[in-house]
């Protein structure tokens, strides 16, 4: 009688190499061997000055893509040896922006997947890029955002004001008849400012900045994610002084200004006298149109107590005529 053959087992296989293989994010190289990047314009974020802060997704899209637009590629090319990285460098920068955004858009809609960096951050925000993204869009070319390092949101996380409501102002005007003009719109804005400014600049600018805005809270960042990274904390006016007394900073400044206090609530007895002087010759919805206008209230509360006082007035003229007719009769 022939043997039976056993049947082997197939050997089980080691289920957590696989799990944790697929669990670990997709290297770089791993990326640009795959080439799986569809055709579009990536806006990658990069370092303001830690180069350990770039993103492993923006890591893997610089591997992935067929050539980088930058705005200086002298620094990206330092950023871009630092993780081991070599590909063709496109400038892309304020003065050549309107032409390279047609090369590069004619390249995508090629099929070719394009990355655009700015020097430090994110692209476009006070940074070129706007022609291109614009160009991309009215092309109908796919805009993908890769995004991180950013000094505004740097500079909010540390500087201690309200970041709920933010206004970004970008960099004020170099000239100071046209900074005023501008902080005093800014002035009315009911949120947090963010203002970039560079070095030579700052003492006049904090000087502008305290002399519209008044004793608002601030702080001035500098060298952010760098060595020698500084965040001042203080009113418009002392900040203003100390940079005044010292010597020049140095690096890149990022200001962000607290919103203006909050109005005290007017007294009510304040509000039926202005209500009373409206009522003289106005009706009650007239009355309260104009001290909400005036108080920047709501206009409903106010009518219904135009109404009370109104109606209050009638009385005591009703009562003021009884007694006239009363002092006729004796």
């Amino acid at each position: 009688m022939a043997p039976v053959a056993r049947s082997r087992k197939p050997a089980r296989r080691q289920p957590s190499d696989t799990r944790s293989a697929r669990k670990q994010p997709p290297s770089a190289e791993a990326a640009s061997e795959a080439g799986a990047l569809a055709p579009a314009l990536y806006l990658v974020a990069t370092p303001i000055g830690n180069a350990r802060d770039i993103t492993l997704r923006a890591l893997a899209v610089l591997s992935a893509v067929e050539a980088i637009a930058c705005e200086d590629t002298r620094v990206t090319a330092r950023l871009l040896a630092i993780h081991g990285i070599r590909k063709p460098l496109v400038p892309c920068h304020d003065h050549n922006e309107r032409t390279a955004a047609t090369q590069l858009v004619a390249r995508i809609k090629a099929g070719a997947a394009i990355a655009f960096v700015s020097d430090a951050g994110t692209p476009l925000i006070s940074d070129p890029g706007f022609r291109l993204v614009q160009t991309c869009i009215e092309e109908g070319v796919t805009v993908v955002p890769v995004p991180g390092p950013s000094a505004v949101m740097a500079a909010l996380s540390v500087a201690g004001m309200p970041c709920e409501r933010f206004f970004f102002a970008g960099f004020l005007p170099p000239r100071q008849t046209a900074r005023l003009k501008e902080i005093e719109v800014l002035a009315t804005l009911p949120a947090t400012l963010v203002v970039m400014e560079a070095p030579h600049r700052l003492a006049a600018t904090l000087a502008d900045l305290a002399r519209v805005l008044g004793a608002r809270p601030a702080a001035v960042t500098r060298e952010l994610t760098k060595l020698f990274e500084e965040v001042r904390r203080g009113t418009l006016p002392e900040l203003a002084a100390a940079v005044a007394a010292g010597p020049p900073p140095k690096g890149e400044v990022t200001l962000v200004i607290g919103p203006a206090a909050a109005a005290a609530a007017p007294d009510p007895a304040d509000i039926d006298r202005m209500l009373s002087e409206a009522l003289v010759g106005s009706s009650p919805r007239a009355a309260a149109t104009a001290v909400a206008q005036a108080l920047d209230l709501p206009r409903r509360p106010l009518y219904a107590r135009a109404i009370a006082l109104d109606r209050g007035h009638a009385a005591l003229e009703d009562d003021v005529a009884d007694d006239v007719a009363e002092d006729g009769d004796d």
